[in-house]
């Protein structure tokens, strides 16, 4: 699986942008466009990317392990965490079912939301193709919960931060969307304008699975963001 031929639209180990690595834990950046895990579509996924990194920076001979314990949509960029261990993926994944791994996001909204600061509490079911917001009594619906803050405005766009209280498939595009202010670029979810899905994880805080320190891992101000970042308010 290591001598796989890197397409185009694929990320080649060379290119793979580390954040934070040690014997435990790697996390890395996740370009928009690249899956996080394999599927259907036989696409190079980026924890076979890691992969590859591991077994060249490490010599490693065989099989490297690497365990995935989240995911992001496949059109959203940033911070991705991967286990080195079998050991550290079991309690990273605790951690991700106790909610007690801080999750940031950035993203570009259409409109101001109303307040500007403010917190979205929603139920959601998955349907065939899209997940929907649904009524707290359907026995099939999950909730979801999520807080914001505005970072700036500028040409009937917004810039908020999101910060992640649970972790739905979906989430913060259905929630958007519902709010009336759907993700810039997000087609599926009532957004428009041709750029990709403009949702970005910023920044990952968890705690080590060894040594039970506390580490935030943050990717760098995407560039899409920085002009409303300048003030430019309209």
């Amino acid at each position: 699986m290591y001598n796989r031929k890197i397409r185009h639209e694929e990320l080649a180990p060379e290119d793979l942008r580390v954040f934070y690595e040690d014997n435990h834990v790697i996390a890395v950046y996740k370009p928009a466009g690249i899956l996080v895990q394999g599927d259907r579509s036989g696409d190079l996924p980026l924890v076979d990317v890691v992969k590859q990194y591991v077994k060249k920076k490490y010599e490693k001979p065989g099989e490297v392990y690497i365990g995935v314990v989240h995911r992001l949509d496949r059109p959203v960029s940033g911070v991705v965490l991967f286990a080195r261990t079998s050991k550290a993926a079991a309690r990273l994944s605790s951690q991700w079912r106790a909610r007690t791994v801080k999750k940031t996001y950035w993203a570009v909204v259409h409109g101001v939301l109303q307040p500007e600061n403010g917190t979205l509490n929603s139920f959601l079911r998955e349907g065939r193709r899209k997940v929907k917001v649904g009524a707290e009594e359907d026995p099939v619906t999950q909730e979801a919960s999520l807080s914001y803050r505005m970072l700036g405005t500028r040409n009937g766009f917004s810039l908020i931060e999101v910060l992640l209280h649970t972790g739905r498939k979906h989430q913060i595009r259905v929630q958007f969307a519902a709010a009336g202010c759907p993700i810039a670029g997000d087609v599926k979810y009532g957004g428009t304008g041709k750029v990709r899905v403009l949702l970005e994880s910023r920044s990952l805080t968890f705690t080590h699975p060894t040594r039970g320190d506390e580490i935030t891992v943050e990717s760098p101000v995407p560039e899409w963001a920085k002009d409303y970042l300048a003030g430019g308010t309209t």
